[in-house]
């Protein structure tokens, strides 16, 4: 069959690009494997999907040339998105550092594409799996499951390598190198960090215990909950700071948001000398950390038994805690991959491949890898909105 585009990947970013392209009057088909579109829309943000963030910059995202994204996230901007979602009479309602949830279930949005696709005319192909694809002297052929395509143009749209039990795969990387487009090395971000065995039977007795804390890598840090795990670390600072984490590198993670446990501590000697540090430590931490805290430090006797150094020394164990992750938790858990198809390669305005007329990338297949919170989809739905307007 014969189409002015076909799209591979019914996610974010293709469902946007697709709806955006028909209604300027393309014949456009949109190829997904799995049976249903948007899955990853309907499992994101705990059900409730977190479709944008109101603090969209330049420093939200990772790339090795940051300012690549800013084209399509100035020319359609969250507002822009907000007034989709509005226009849908789909609630939503502010969480935690600028994120936009659902009130009701994820599906709402995957409806509000879906409906878009069908009143412009998009043909979506389920359960469609792409053998091959090669360039012609008019565009592209496709063999597919269900048939062969012939395309002017070609929308890659299909992901990352991340969640593969939703289907994901590297089949977007492929494309590109087929076409001769350099690949920025991959890697699973927004991911938990695992621990060594030896390091984590220090840490079993803390599994499950969460706490509004920090973690930092670097010059980075991120102010967010934490959570131990069986496996390691997880919670929002985890999975932010793992996207700056390389292996080998230390991390460093402040267990409470007090600005100098030092001080507080001193003053509760003052106050309540007679006390164990941890019980004085339960003011500011879970009783099961405050013990582990305790035995980490070695301390031994009362609050008032202690030198302002010991007491020193407790509260960088708290708020400066050393620690060396061994990996992640890979793609298995990833929310997004880091890396993808080189920005080099592709028009910042238009999402084309420069050496391929016709071709064009989007999403996260694209070495541009947003925070947690939002930042992701509001890519996805800019840079779908920028192909679709050059389609």
């Amino acid at each position: 069959m014969k189409f002015d585009i076909a799209i591979i990947g019914a996610g974010a970013a293709g469902m946007f690009c697709a709806a955006e392209a028909a209604r300027r009057g393309k014949r456009v088909v949109l190829i997904e494997g799995s049976a249903s579109p948007g899955e990853k829309i309907r499992i994101s943000g705990g059900g409730r999907c977190n479709f944008t963030n109101l603090g969209i910059a330049q420093d939200r995202y990772l790339s090795q040339n940051p300012r690549f994204a800013l084209s399509a996230l100035k020319r359609f901007t969250q507002w822009d998105f907000i007034a989709r979602v509005d226009a849908a009479g789909i609630a939503w309602h502010e969480k935690t550092l600028g994120q936009l949830f659902c009130d009701g279930p994820a599906t709402q949005i995957i409806t509000m594409l879906t409906k878009d696709l069908e009143d412009n005319g998009v043909e979506l192909w389920l359960k469609t799996q792409i053998h091959e694809v090669t360039k012609t002297g008019n565009g592209f052929a496709l063999t597919s499951s269900r048939g062969p395509i012939a395309a002017e143009n070609l929308v890659v749209a299909c992901g990352g390598k991340s969640i593969p039990k939703m289907g994901a795969s590297g089949f977007g990387y492929k494309i590109a190198e087929q076409f001769g487009l350099p690949i920025v090395e991959t890697r699973p971000g927004l991911v938990p960090l695992t621990f060594a065995e030896q390091d984590l039977a220090a840490l079993k007795s803390l599994a499950g215990v969460a706490v509004d804390g920090s973690a930092a890598t670097g010059q980075t840090h991120f102010d967010e909950a934490l959570l131990f795990t069986h496996r390691g670390l997880s919670g929002p600072a985890i999975l932010q700071i793992s996207s700056y984490w390389r292996e080998g590198q230390m991390i460093s993670i402040n267990l409470t948001g007090q600005s100098d446990l030092a001080a507080q501590l001193q003053k509760m000697r003052g106050q309540a000398g007679r006390i164990a540090l941890r019980t004085a430590l339960k003011q500011f931490l879970p009783e099961r950390l405050a013990r582990h805290i305790e035995d980490m430090s070695g301390v031994t006797g009362n609050l008032a038994d202690q030198s302002n150094a010991t007491l020193e020394k407790v509260s960088n164990l708290v708020q400066d805690w050393q620690l060396r992750p061994v990996g992640t938790e890979g793609y298995r858990t990833a929310e997004v991959t880091l890396g993808g198809v080189d920005t080099d390669a592709l028009n910042a305005r238009t999402m084309e491949a420069k050496s391929v007329p016709g071709l064009y990338f989007i999403g996260e297949v694209v070495d541009v890898t947003g925070w947690l919170g939002g930042y992701n989809f509001q890519w996805a739905w800019s840079s779908g909105w920028a192909a679709g307007q050059a389609l």
